[in-house]
Protein backbone atom coordinates (compact mmCIF):
# COMPACT_ATOMS: atom_id res chain seq x y z
CA UNK A 1 0.00 0.00 0.00
CA UNK A 2 1.22 3.53 -0.50
CA UNK A 3 0.50 6.32 2.46
CA UNK A 4 -1.44 9.35 1.25
CA UNK A 5 -2.28 12.17 2.80
CA UNK A 6 -5.54 13.74 3.03
CA UNK A 7 -7.46 17.15 3.87
CA UNK A 8 -10.89 16.62 5.71
CA UNK A 9 -13.53 19.05 7.04
CA UNK A 10 -13.81 18.56 10.62
CA UNK A 11 -17.44 17.20 10.13
CA UNK A 12 -15.96 15.05 7.84
CA UNK A 13 -13.45 13.82 9.71
CA UNK A 14 -15.72 13.24 13.10
CA UNK A 15 -18.50 11.32 11.32
CA UNK A 16 -15.76 9.15 9.95
CA UNK A 17 -14.57 8.29 13.17
CA UNK A 18 -17.81 7.41 14.80
CA UNK A 19 -18.84 5.52 11.97
CA UNK A 20 -15.39 3.51 12.16
CA UNK A 21 -16.10 3.06 16.00
CA UNK A 22 -19.66 1.83 15.26
CA UNK A 23 -18.47 -0.46 12.50
CA UNK A 24 -15.19 -1.55 14.36
CA UNK A 25 -12.61 -0.52 11.73
CA UNK A 26 -9.83 2.20 10.85
CA UNK A 27 -11.24 5.39 9.68
CA UNK A 28 -8.52 4.37 6.79
CA UNK A 29 -10.12 1.56 5.77
CA UNK A 30 -13.81 3.12 5.40
CA UNK A 31 -11.51 5.18 3.41
CA UNK A 32 -10.23 2.73 1.04
CA UNK A 33 -13.63 1.10 0.80
CA UNK A 34 -15.20 4.31 -0.34
CA UNK A 35 -12.46 5.12 -2.80
CA UNK A 36 -13.08 1.44 -4.79
CA UNK A 37 -16.71 2.56 -4.71
CA UNK A 38 -16.04 5.30 -6.37
CA UNK A 39 -13.73 4.22 -8.20
CA UNK A 40 -16.07 0.91 -10.05
CA UNK A 41 -19.31 3.56 -10.54
CA UNK A 42 -16.68 5.99 -12.73
CA UNK A 43 -13.77 4.23 -13.92
CA UNK A 44 -11.36 7.02 -15.23
CA UNK A 45 -10.58 6.33 -19.09
CA UNK A 46 -7.64 8.04 -20.18
CA UNK A 47 -7.05 10.78 -23.10
CA UNK A 48 -5.88 8.53 -25.58
CA UNK A 49 -9.38 6.34 -25.20
CA UNK A 50 -11.17 9.56 -24.82
CA UNK A 51 -9.93 10.91 -28.36
CA UNK A 52 -10.49 7.27 -29.97
CA UNK A 53 -14.10 7.61 -28.97
CA UNK A 54 -14.39 10.84 -30.04
CA UNK A 55 -12.89 10.03 -33.57
CA UNK A 56 -15.45 7.28 -33.57
CA UNK A 57 -18.16 9.42 -33.40
CA UNK A 58 -17.23 11.65 -35.76
CA UNK A 59 -19.56 12.02 -38.79
CA UNK A 60 -22.02 10.16 -36.95
CA UNK A 61 -24.66 12.98 -36.92
CA UNK A 62 -26.16 14.92 -39.29
CA UNK A 63 -27.32 18.54 -39.39
CA UNK A 64 -26.16 22.01 -40.92
CA UNK A 65 -22.52 22.59 -41.97
CA UNK A 66 -22.84 25.93 -40.25
CA UNK A 67 -23.75 24.56 -36.91
CA UNK A 68 -20.39 25.05 -34.87
CA UNK A 69 -20.94 29.11 -36.14
CA UNK A 70 -24.62 29.31 -35.94
CA UNK A 71 -25.53 27.39 -32.95
CA UNK A 72 -26.94 30.41 -31.17
CA UNK A 73 -29.71 31.16 -34.45
CA UNK A 74 -30.77 27.29 -34.58
CA UNK A 75 -31.43 27.69 -30.75
CA UNK A 76 -33.48 30.43 -31.23
CA UNK A 77 -35.20 29.09 -33.83
CA UNK A 78 -35.81 25.91 -31.76
CA UNK A 79 -37.25 28.03 -29.15
CA UNK A 80 -39.29 30.43 -31.14
CA UNK A 81 -40.89 26.90 -32.30
CA UNK A 82 -41.69 25.21 -28.97
CA UNK A 83 -44.08 23.86 -28.19
CA UNK A 84 -43.72 22.20 -31.68
CA UNK A 85 -47.40 21.05 -33.04
CA UNK A 86 -46.20 17.24 -32.57
CA UNK A 87 -45.78 18.23 -28.67
CA UNK A 88 -49.09 19.73 -28.73
CA UNK A 89 -50.88 16.59 -30.24
CA UNK A 90 -48.86 13.80 -28.11
CA UNK A 91 -50.35 16.46 -25.05
CA UNK A 92 -53.97 16.42 -25.97
CA UNK A 93 -53.82 12.50 -26.47
CA UNK A 94 -52.57 12.35 -23.70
Amino acid sequence: MIRMQIRLSVEQARRLEQLAAVQGTSVAELIRIAVDAMLNEAPVIDRDELRRRALDMSGQFNGPVDLAEEHNRYLAEAYEAWPSPLFEKSVKSA
